[in-house]
């Protein structure tokens, strides 16, 4: 290959790992991959959907190879190209496979995306005084004022508190701050502004209790589940974020917290500026990049570097993996589908690679998982998870 012919080729893969590339740029992508092996005729897009998972499967090969900890394989190299596109053609092979299915593949994926859908703006906000507002039913506008503190939902699916001057001087009960809780279900994700301005955007099956005004010499919330927050700066009233047996404290800065209660350990990634996080039995200050993990059991921290954009990917809109256990990747999975997973045999030495758009069809999320022979059996809302030995018998030489 040529420098010239090499530095584009390099332009239009960087482009289309970080999804910028146009659709001309991904075709040309596809089909030097097939030219290279004489195989271009396999490329053909019947409809938008078959395009979209055709991009998500190569995109997930190539992301394998591009990561991979072997420098070898990392390199990028005329060797590497070759390997990257027999990788590619082996895996566009296999498209036809799912796009022509069997009944029963066919009975499967119509099961599948019947009974379950990819989550959605949905939340209920708990007022101080107990009353219910289920977020995505309300309407746009405010929906709700409590002692001066005007809430109000917006289009495109956040609540914003804006405070008076009287709101200041009562929003205190019995010498308490009032609080609020907004809570996700399964399948659901929402975002608020927080009276201080800070950002607050909540995963699936999760819980934030804040107070309506942040009045004492610290602004304190707490979570149960997942959360990015974008901070408000503040030197004078640290920001603070119980969760699980530990706390984070922070001025003003961006990080993740993931805290679910089925999850062995509590995450803390930042992106920018510093925080401190502590349990009963330590503390640590992480600087960017870097996250903190929390053992619920032994109260230790341990930190160590990251990828961040990986972990806050959710907030984008992409499942994110770099060898993630399949457990882990099926939780993930099970609360933004609102599904029951129950696992058949031993799935313990399984790891997963890859990205998934999260308002993927559950039954394309399948077909993905199904190239590394993770089977699924669909009993409704519950998903059966199994390792397909069979594929694997077939698939040896």
């Amino acid at each position: 290959m040529k420098n010239a012919q090499k530095t584009y080729f390099l332009e239009i893969l960087k482009k289309y790992r970080e999804e910028k590339a146009s659709y001309e740029e991904i075709k040309f992508l596809e089909a030097y991959y097939n030219a290279f092996e004489g195989n271009e005729d396999l490329i053909t897009h019947q409809n938008e959907a078959d395009y979209a998972y055709l991009k998500a499967t190569i995109k997930t090969n190539i992301d394998r190879k591009v990561n991979h900890p072997d420098p070898v394989i990392k390199t990028i190299s005329n060797k590497w190209f070759k390997f990257a596109a027999a990788a590619a053609v082996i895996l566009i092979l296999s498209i036809p496979f799912y796009l022509v299915t069997s009944d029963k593949k066919k009975d499967l994926t119509a099961a599948i995306d019947h009974h379950i859908k990819p989550g959605s703006n949905k939340a209920v906000l708990t007022l101080a005084n107990g009353r219910q507002i289920t977020l995505n039913d309300a309407v746009n506008g405010e929906i709700a004022r409590q002692s001066g503190i005007s809430i109000t939902k917006t289009a495109d699916g956040q609540i914003v508190y804006t405070i008076s001057d009287s709101g200041e001087r009562s929003n205190a009960k019995d010498g308490e701050p009032l609080k609020n809780t907004i809570t996700t279900p399964k399948g659901g994700q929402y975002r608020v502004i927080l009276p201080d301005g800070t950002n607050v955007f909540l995963n699936a099956a999760s819980t934030l209790v804040y107070p309506t005004l942040f009045q004492s010499s610290e602004r304190l919330v707490s979570l149960n589940g997942e959360a990015y927050f974008e901070v408000t700066k503040n030197k004078d009233k640290p920001f603070k974020v119980a969760s699980g047996g530990q706390t984070v404290e922070v001025l003003g800065t961006h990080f993740n917290i993931s805290a679910y209660e089925d999850e062995n350990v509590i995450r803390t990634t930042l992106l920018e500026g510093s925080v401190k996080v502590s349990s009963l039995a330590a503390s640590s200050v992480i600087s960017p990049g870097q996250q903190a993990i929390l053992n619920r059991k032994s109260n230790d921290i341990s930190t160590h570097p990251v990828n961040a954009e990986k972990e806050i990917a959710w907030k984008d809109g992409m499942f994110s993996f770099e060898k993630d256990d399949i457990k882990s990747v099926m939780r993930s999975i099970a609360r933004w589908y609102d599904v029951e997973v129950s696992y058949k045999g031993d799935l313990s030495d399984i790891e997963f690679t890859g990205e998934i758009f999260r308002n993927a069809k559950l039954s394309e999320i399948y077909k993905i998982l199904e190239l590394n022979n993770i089977h699924f059996d669909v009993e409704g809302k519950k998903i059966i998870v199994s390792y397909d030995q069979e594929a694997i018998k077939t698939n040896q030489p």
